[in-house]
């Protein structure tokens, strides 16, 4: 069985959707009363594209597309963006990399071939390629420095041995090192290419502005490379639950993280599900965890649930920060939550309640042109861009049955990996 919402009919797509005869993706939205324009670029080029054991390539890639290229010197790009007054920048996940600027109309016409250049034809020289891979292992390092970052990745490994998502998106030191530009450039060349990207341009910019100009920009594409095929093995699902305790030191206070797998982009009305299981739980300061174990009983300091949606499987997780002495006692209560979400269903008032924060939040979400574009970009990248204004219909179509449903079928109290940080 699976939550079955009807398709929104009452929001479509506000934009256009387009092809070029290259396969390049095009999205575009006309903002007539905004003053700027973003272009967000996303290649599905993340983690998850890479083959073993080449491990932080996506995110060192990111790095260096901005080192220039036959045409553009290392920083050059970033001065001539900040001498328009504009922004940029970029990200790296397991599933996309991509990378976006903040500008005016009247200065895109100057920043939109800067960027499809430096993505396109990367040179990815010897010198910089050795300076960045510094600035990259110093984000590892200072990444094991994070107590939460270091709790999230064992968090992560534990819910997904087998699956990409449960790598690191920084990747291996030792692996990095054994890198070259070469291996990059081949990285580069095999997924930077136009079936892999989407252009998304939203702001002051007519259709037909927009178009001419991603036409004129992305019309070159590297040769073509190959590299081998990513390893991707889906985990089975988890039978029990996975403890494991750290001793940290620097921690001030206990972490107590808890994880679930869910459904992936295929199951997409389940995952709407899910995400307002994760506001009613503790979203907010009226959410049931965060009343009962905050505001009445003071178990923990604070409490947070959230989901995260990915193409393959999506994660729901609960984060509470307490007392070393009140980890056993608040896991058995979160248990016994989950339980009664299973087998109660949720009243109409509280339910309702959540759908307005849900609604109320994507709404406060899409009011700017970069997180409009970055909204359809991500969507699109993932599953389909026309889904992205879909979001607040399907979420006011659930029903206290359907998060039944979902809450026994997905947050199991008997199985999830769990992962507790203690003061050494």
């Amino acid at each position: 069985m699976q939550v079955t919402i009807p398709p929104s009919t009452s929001h479509p797509f506000p934009g256009l959707i387009y092809q070029l005869p290259n396969g390049l993706t095009v999205i575009h939205q006309d903002l007539p009363a905004s003053s700027v324009v973003t272009v967000d670029v996303w290649v599905r080029a993340g983690a998850i594209a890479e083959p073993t054991p080449w491990f932080g390539m996506a995110h060192f890639l990111e790095h260096m597309i901005f080192k220039g290229t036959d045409r553009i010197q290392p920083g050059q790009f970033d001065a001539i963006i900040e001498r328009c007054g504009g922004i940029t920048n970029a990200a790296t996940s397991h599933d996309y990399a991509h990378f976006f600027i903040n500008t005016t109309a009247e200065h895109l016409p100057e920043a939109l071939p800067l960027l499809a250049d430096l993505l396109l034809h990367a040179t990815i020289p010897q010198g910089e390629f050795e300076m960045e891979r510094q600035v990259v292992l110093e984000e590892i390092r200072q990444a094991y420095d994070d107590p939460d970052w270091i709790g999230f990745q064992t968090l992560l490994a534990a819910a997904y041995p087998q699956h990409p998502y449960g790598r690191p998106i920084l990747g291996d030191v030792d692996e990095l090192m054994a890198r070259s530009p070469q291996d990059m450039r081949q990285f580069h060349r095999a997924y930077y290419q136009p079936e892999n990207m989407t252009v998304v341009i939203v702001g002051n910019l007519s259709q037909a502005e927009a178009l001419d100009q991603v036409y004129a920009a992305f019309q070159t594409f590297p040769e073509r490379s190959l590299v081998a095929a990513p390893t991707i093995q889906a985990d089975p699902p988890m039978e029990s639950v996975y403890r494991q305790r750290l001793a940290l030191p620097r921690l001030e206070q206990a972490r107590l993280m808890m994880a679930w797998v869910g459904p992936g982009v295929d199951q997409l009305q389940s995952s709407y599900g899910l995400d307002l299981l994760a506001a009613l739980l503790a979203g907010s300061q009226s959410s049931r965890l965060v009343r009962e174990l905050r505001e009445e009983r003071q178990w923990v300091q604070d409490i947070d649930s959230s989901f995260s949606l990915q193409h393959d499987s999506s994660l729901f997780t609960i984060t509470a920060w307490l007392d070393p002495d009140q980890v056993e006692r608040v896991e058995a209560t979160l248990g016994d939550r989950l339980s009664e979400l299973a087998s109660m269903p949720i009243t109409p008032l509280e339910l309702n309640r959540c759908k307005r924060l849900m609604c109320n939040d994507y709404a406060f979400s899409t009011e700017t042109a970069s997180q409009l574009a970055g909204l359809y970009g991500y969507y699109h990248t993932i599953a389909d861009a026309t889904l992205s204004v879909t979001y607040p219909d399907q979420v006011k179509q659930l029903t206290p049955h359907d998060l039944q449903y979902l809450a026994g079928q997905y947050l199991s109290p008997y199985r999830y990996a769990s992962v507790v940080l203690l003061p050494d």
